[in-house]
Formats: C-alpha cells, structure tokens, sequence
C-alpha cells in the first residue's frame, strides 16, 4: 500500500471514529456548560436540545441551591409557552426545582392546559413541590391509559404488536387516508407517553371510521411512579380507583411501583379518615 494510500486509509478510520464522538459530546446533556453557554443556549431557538441541555445543567444547579442561577430565572417562565414539546416539559421540571422563583407557580399552573399529556403531567408534578393540590386531575391521569384514535376515516396499512414497549412519539400504526384519488396519503398514529401497547384494537387492512379507538398505551414505569408520589401527599379518596390497580401482586406491576401504590393507598385512606370522609 502506498504512502497516499495508508494516510487515506488513517484518515477514513480516523473520522469514522470521531464524527460519532462529535455527535455524542454536542448532544450529551450532561457536558457541562460554562455561564456564557447557558445563556446563549437558552436563546437558540435553532437548536431546542441546546436549550434542553441548559435547563438541565439549571435544574441540577437549582436543585443544590446554587442561587447564581436566578438571573436565568426570567427564561424558565417564558420557555414555558415555547413552541416545542420537549423544551416545556424539560421547563416544566426546572420550575419545580425552586418553589421560590418569581413567576414559577402562575407559569406552571398555566401549563396544566398544555395540549401536550406529558408537559401537563409533568407541570402538575412540580405543583406538589409548591403545596399546590390542584393539579391533581392531571396527575391521577399519569396513572390511567392512553387512548389512540383514528382521526379519519381510512384503512390501517401496518400496525404494531400489544405488549411491545414504546417512547413517546413511537408509531403505534399507520392509516391510509379515504380519499378519493389516485395517490391517497397515509399518516402515522403516534404515542403521546412512553410506555407499554396494551391492546391493539385493529389489524393491517381494517378498515376504521373517524374516532375509533386503535390502541391503548399503559404508561411508562417512571411516569407512575412519579404519579403515586406526588398522590402519597396530595391524593384524595376520589383517587384511589386509579391506584388500586397498581397496588396488586402482577408480573407487570414491579415491586416498587407496587409498595409505592400500597403505601401511597395507605397514606389517602388516613388522610381521609382524619378529614372525617
């Protein structure tokens, strides 16, 4: 192999090796970032895992009581109507980490009617952090199923399988619209939650009308979790139908999640006897 040759080929290897580091350590959110890269990150709207990553490196200074961090504080309530998902529910997280931040409460309370189930659960979460029992409905809701729909009526080109595991936006199945053309258009039914397909309602071929249910998505183990928390001290006898379920000895209830839903059932039962109810 000629000299040419041999750099070609050490320079090949060389950034076959290096593009996938680059990558990682420019999407990694654990990097730590300098004071003068929070505050441009939080300004670029162009890349919205930038300014994920500097909510992260806030809500961890945050949660150690580092106080320098409250000249940042004024961003966290105006990215709580930022245009993308994962951005307000990563905000939605940091608002919680200080129940003393100017602004905090209202902004938070404002996006239990995010139209997104994972932001709205998420803002109800860091409610509890403020001795705020209002947000309850939507934090009940963490622990219940999620329906998906046809939104049209079409016919389902290819689906899933119940029982397999999905993120949040993982496709669930993919529907052929009804039109009447040559070229119909075909869209993607997606999950809103992470977690585990339940039912699967239709299969490849079926033909669905608008409304129909096409699946149910139990949440992920970390949304329950979280959930039977946050109704440990705020949860009402109302709640408990949503908890019991968890609170059995099955094989898809792990067992903390299940001494969680005992104690968490435990907790409400007191707390309402002692309220009179």
């Amino acid at each position: 192999m000629s000299t040419r040759n041999r750099l070609l080929f050490f320079v090949t290897g060389w950034l076959l090796v290096l593009m996938p580091f680059l990558f990682w350590w420019n999407t990694w959110f654990g990097r730590r970032l300098s004071d003068k890269q929070i505050t441009e990150y939080l300004q670029d709207n162009q890349h919205p895992r930038h300014i994920q990553h500097a909510l992260i490196q806030m809500g961890e200074r945050m949660s150690r009581h580092d106080t320098s961090v409250a000249r940042w504080y004024p961003e966290l309530v105006r990215l709580a109507s930022h245009s993308v998902e994962e951005v307000r529910n990563t905000d939605a997280w940091v608002l919680g980490q200080d129940t003393s931040g100017q602004g905090f409460h209202e902004a938070l309370t404002k996006m239990l009617a995010d139209p997104s189930p994972v932001v709205s659960g998420n803002a109800a979460l860091s409610l509890v952090r403020f001795g705020d029992s209002t947000s309850r409905p939507q934090i009940v809701a963490l622990l219940r199923s999620v329906k998906i729909t046809a939104p049209s009526v079409g016919r389902i080109v290819d689906a899933s399988k119940p029982g397999t595991a999905i993120h949040q936006n993982g496709l669930i199945a993919k529907l052929q619209l009804d039109q009447p053309n040559a070229n119909p258009q075909t869209i993607e039914l997606r999950s809103p939650i992470s977690g585990r397909i339940r039912n699967l309602f239709v299969q490849t071929g079926q033909a669905v009308t608008a409304g129909s249910e096409i699946a149910s998505v139990d949440p992920a183990t970390d949304q329950v979790w979280e959930a039977l928390r946050a109704l440990y001290i705020v949860g009402q006898f109302d709640d408990l139908p949503a908890i019991m379920p968890y609170t059995h000895d099955l094989p898809e209830v792990p067992d903390h999640i299940r001494q969680q839903a005992v104690l968490t059932e435990k907790a409400i039962r007191e707390r309402s006897n002692s309220q009179g109810h």
